[in-house]
């Protein structure tokens, strides 16, 4: 290749930047005009769930897009560049987590209605646990969305000397704006926009990259003769940071956290009129997840051939590894004024894709679980104006964190699926206990579980704390490992960082001579540096604190389960018979539901359902899980109006049905 000036720097130029005002314009009116169509959102349920009407299409792309922000356009490809091809091993992970959310997660959810994910947590245990869940989530999305608005800023600021807090306020400003005022439709039709920037900005730096290396061939005989085809990497060793092993397992249970549980995706799944239509969404969701990853690992791999012979690391164009992939754009159309533009707008898609996502859900979570709950007559007019102004909050709020995530030192890419792994782990390790493990108890007192949904109580306040003691010690240990990894991280070795080269450097300059030798100096010395040990370092740095961050959320998710387990069963496991019909992911062979949107019906019946079916004494059941006929389901909050013939909950038709669908 052509080595590329070690002293250069590129900036983008004047129609880079108006294709990215472009994009950030169409994404604006989009939100705008989906959101205030029809008269905007007339109820809660219509800014949080898009009025339950959507199709497969718009909400399957959206799913993609959610957690395939900047962080993915930035890391993935540096990850590629640096440790070879096997992270598209992260396709079969991804593939594993759709296949068991459509299978196991998605169903329960749907049928019980619920807009928050951790009201099923209150239904199935304790309110204590659904607020856990509920303060777990929140930390954990508001830390995430930090770091997704610090990455596309990292780009401009970096690469291009734009100011750090411009980039910073641009991103949060408009994606708060348009989440704000469209709610749900808005986020999902933006989305829908901006996965297609994404896959265009990839799809031309793939283009361009391969044509300017010498063609596919040429990219893969480079890439095979210096180790960065891969794939069949078996390695068991936990601190080899990418293996077959560590996406199969660790990435799939990181991927299931984040897709099977998750309040953004599961909002989303609501969002659909049909069960069938939900679980088609996951599968575009999966397939526009692979046209994502893999273009990203083959940028990377591409990456690493225009550079084979000049590091831009190593040379000290870039101080970072998630700064290769905007400087190869930068490098790669210096001819092209407009296109490094796509690129920009790429980043930015996904950001905006994801932070609002992530806005939306957070404003839903505090709705549902901390003030509904304690102020159950507000009007839905006014629960509306209340969202919209948790919207703004919560987007302040992140853009600060944004502000902090520039002390991240092991990339964004890390940075993003260790908060997920940490926090959203255990999560998931509640939920396979609430759904798969009736015995699995918790901490209640008297009338505590179910109070204020309507659901009545038969706890008497025995000391039963299974599922919060597996929560605690999950996010113990996985947050401790977490930590340790930070103060002490792994070598290079250890992780398996792939060798590069900055001999093929042009130095055309005595000047630029002066200033090359010692980076390339201080680059060598503190690789060596890294293979020796520390006298002082504990001796878990080589081991328990080296693992792959992708094991960071499986080791919650297990710990959770297995603590949870021990302790219910050592306390006094919960009688099946305990447990209302829906909560138990067996359960759904024996049920049918639909929360298709109400047509008659234009704002949310805030108050619960009253009248329901008596219960055999013991039962606890969903409020909102009604069964009435053999294709239709009333669920919290919602009203079918069948005309003057229509039947009650409490008509002797369907106390038969009670007695025939519900004794599971």
């Amino acid at each position: 290749m052509a080595a590329v000036e070690a002293g250069a720097r590129a900036t983008f130029g004047a129609w880079d930047y108006g294709v990215f005002a472009l994009m950030l314009l169409v994404s604006t009116g989009i939100g705008l005009w989906v959101g205030l169509a029809r008269g905007g959102q007339r109820s809660a349920e219509d800014f949080f769930t898009g009025g339950r009407s959507l199709t497969a299409l718009p909400v399957g792309l959206s799913l993609a897009a959610s957690f395939m922000s900047a962080v993915q356009v930035l890391g993935v490809p540096a990850e590629a560049y640096r440790y070879g091809l096997k992270f598209l091993w992260m396709c079969l992970g991804q593939l594993l987590n759709s296949l068991l959310t459509a299978l196991l997660f998605l169903p329960v959810f749907y049928r019980l209605g619920l807009t928050s994910t951790y009201q099923y947590l209150e239904l199935r245990f304790s309110r204590a646990v659904r607020l856990c869940g509920t303060l777990q989530y929140l930390v954990a999305t508001m830390l995430y969305t930090g770091i997704v608005i610090y990455a596309p800023a990292l780009i401009l600021n970096q690469v291009t000397g734009l100011d750090i807090w411009a980039s910073l306020l641009s991103t949060g400003v408009i994606c708060t704006f348009y989440t704000t005022v469209g709610g749900m439709k808005a986020v999902i039709w933006t989305d829908v926009f901006q996965v297609l920037v994404m896959l265009s900005g990839f799809w031309v730096v793939l283009a361009r990259g391969t044509m300017l290396v010498g063609g596919p061939g040429q990219v893969l005989e480079l890439a095979k003769n210096h180790s960065r085809i891969n794939l069949m990497d078996f390695d068991l060793d936990p601190r080899s940071r990418y293996t077959f092993w560590t996406f199969v397992v660790g990435g799939t249970l990181v991927w299931l956290s984040m897709y099977g549980v998750n309040q953004a995706q599961v909002q989303r799944y609501m969002a659909c009129r049909t069960e069938k239509q939900a679980k088609l969404a996951v599968l575009v969701n999966q397939l526009g997840l692979f046209l994502i990853v893999s273009s990203a690992a083959f940028c990377g791999i591409i990456m690493f051939t225009f550079y084979l012979d000049c590091d831009p690391l190593l040379a000290g164009r870039i101080s970072a590894p998630d700064q290769y992939m905007p400087l190869m754009v930068l490098d790669i159309f210096v001819d092209l004024p407009g296109v490094p533009g796509l690129f920009l707008a790429c980043a930015y898609s996904g950001t905006l894709s994801t932070a609002s996502t992530s806005i939306n859900a957070m404003a839903a979570v505090t709705v549902e679980d901390l003030i509904k709950p304690r102020l159950p007559s507000l009007t839905p007019r006014k629960l509306v104006i209340i969202s919209k102004g948790l919207s703004l909050i919560y987007g302040s709020a992140c853009l600060t964190v944004a502000a902090l995530s520039s002390l991240l030192g092991g990339g964004v890419l890390e940075g993003s699926f260790t908060i997920m792994g940490v926090i959203s782990g255990p999560l998931l390790g509640a939920f396979i206990l609430g759904m798969f493990l009736p015995a699995c108890n918790t901490l209640v007192s008297g009338g505590e579980r179910g109070e204020g949904l309507g659901v009545p109580s038969t706890d008497t306040g025995s000391p039963n704390q299974g599922v919060l003691s597996g929560l605690a010690v999950g996010l113990a240990l996985s947050l401790w490992v977490a930590v340790g990894a930070t103060l002490y991280p792994p070598s290079a070795q250890s992780m398996g960082v792939l060798p590069s080269s900055a001999a093929g450097c042009a130095v055309p300059s005595a000047n630029a001579s002066g200033i090359l030798d010692p980076l390339l100096a201080a680059n060598a010395s503190s690789r060596a540096s890294s293979l020796e040990m520390d006298p002082d370092q504990p001796t878990l740095t080589d081991s328990f604190y080296a693992i792959s961050y992708l094991y960071y959320g499986a080791l919650g998710t297990v710990s959770t389960v297995l603590c949870g387990a021990l302790v219910s069963c050592l306390t006094g496991p919960t009688k099946r018979s305990a447990l209302g019909p829906g909560l138990l992911w067996w359960d759904l062979t024996r049920q049918t539901a639909s929360v298709a949107p109400k047509e008659e019906v234009a704002t949310l019946d805030d108050s619960l359902m009253k009248g329901a079916e008596e219960l055999s004494p013991g039962t606890k059941r969903p409020p909102d899980f009604l069964p009435t006929d053999e294709d239709h389901l009333l669920f919290l909050g919602q009203k079918e109006m069948n005309g003057a013939g229509s039947r009650t909950p409490g008509s002797e038709h369907d106390k038969g049905l009670n007695l025939r669908e519900t004794d599971l």
